[in-house]
């Protein structure tokens, strides 16, 4: 008898302590399912995941400065591309106009210009004077 006796009160002690652990565990489940804890864990989430998302990009930057350079010149012209359309006829005008009148300054420095007829090679028998 007094095995038996070991042996119910071995058995009310486990089953204690299991019930024990499943109240701890119980009681951790209701902290972590509680809308604060869940609030902490997404925020914390998110922190993660734009702190990795900015380390990812200075990397990116820091490797391959050139294209990433060139796509943010390319978005400044999107970004302005109504602006651009606007004004672009008018200064290629005026660029045009500015090289007209520097071939026209050339021109009249040293008299008249080739004609376009004219024959600008050398002949053959000038290369052997």
């Amino acid at each position: 008898m007094p095995r038996t006796r070991n042996r119910l009160i071995n058995a009310a002690r486990r089953s204690m302590l299991q019930r024990a652990e499943l109240h701890r565990r119980l009681d951790v489940a209701k902290e972590a399912l509680k809308p604060k804890a869940l609030y902490a864990r997404g925020k914390y989430n998110v922190d993660a995941k734009v702190d990795e998302a900015a380390h990812v990009v200075r990397r990116q930057f820091r490797e391959n400065r050139l294209p990433i350079a060139l796509a943010a010149v390319a978005g400044l012209a999107w970004i302005f591309r109504e602006p651009i359309k606007e004004h672009a006829p008018r200064l290629a005008q005026k660029v045009q106009d500015l090289a007209d009148a520097a071939m026209a300054k050339f021109q009249s420095a040293t008299g008249e210009g080739p004609a376009d007829d004219e024959d600008l090679t050398e002949d053959r028998n000038e290369a052997a004077e």
